[in-house]
């Protein structure tokens, strides 16, 4: 499910990425006025109404999926290296004539 979310989430980064950089800027309207106009495809107002209406709605499904993507990461059981059942030997002291890792009892190869 979290894998499919963020596949989802990243589909979502790329639309507003593009529907942001699609639009343009204020001052569009001031070159149109002086060298003729390009924006008969959409009308007169151009693609803009649409392009802010599709801009809305994909911030508004970028923020949900990060909410939910928040929210599933939290309710995830937390783990952690550093909280490892590890098991560590406690060193004992090496007296004199004692070779160190060999058994006392047993005789040294």
């Amino acid at each position: 499910m979290i894998t499919g979310l963020i596949i989802i989430h990243v589909l979502i980064c790329i639309g507003l990425i593009l529907g942001i950089l699609l639009q343009s800027g204020k001052g569009s309207d001031l070159g149109a006025a002086f060298g003729g106009s390009s924006q008969t495809l959409f009308g007169s107002t151009g693609a803009m109404p649409f392009l802010n209406k599709l801009t809305a709605g994909v911030a508004i499904g970028f923020m949900l999926t990060s909410l939910s993507l928040a929210f599933i990461a939290s309710r995830v059981p937390k783990s952690s290296i550093m909280e490892g059942k590890a098991k560590t030997q406690q060193e004992m002291p090496v007296q004199a004539g004692e070779q160190p890792g060999v058994p006392t009892g047993a005789p040294p190869e």
